[in-house]
């Protein structure tokens, strides 16, 4: 069964985020090369993308005669969609232990831990 895991967030916390250290953006992106990899390994990885920052965000409607309409940026929105993982797995609650793992990323000063989703 496939299911789509969504990495949402506020233009705030994307702000909070380019703040970090260096060293905390490299754990928290091996945290993810470590994950993308066992998923992949696993064979429950189908897709993942990281997409375009809150300040890019667009509406886009068609228009007359089917030209397209954009409206936006949006600051004032509450979250965005920053990323997700299309997974693969037998039950859903694999994809909620996927899910979770992706939450518990390392922070800024956090442990340098590595992904171990068995």
């Amino acid at each position: 069964m496939k299911y789509i895991l969504m990495m949402t967030g506020t233009k705030a916390g994307v702000d909070t985020y380019r703040a970090w250290s260096k060293g905390d953006v490299q754990a928290h992106f091996a945290f993810l090369k470590s994950l993308n990899r066992e998923l992949s390994e696993s064979g429950e990885l189908v897709a993942n993308e990281a997409l375009a920052a809150p300040e890019q965000a667009k509406v886009v409607r068609a228009g007359k005669d089917g030209v397209p309409v954009t409206d936006g940026v949006f600051p004032e929105a509450k979250e965005f969609l920053l990323g997700y993982w299309i997974v693969d797995v037998m039950n859903p609650e694999r994809a909620y232990k996927i899910a979770a793992r992706l939450s518990a990323g390392p922070g800024p000063g956090e442990n340098r831990r590595t992904c171990r989703l068995r």
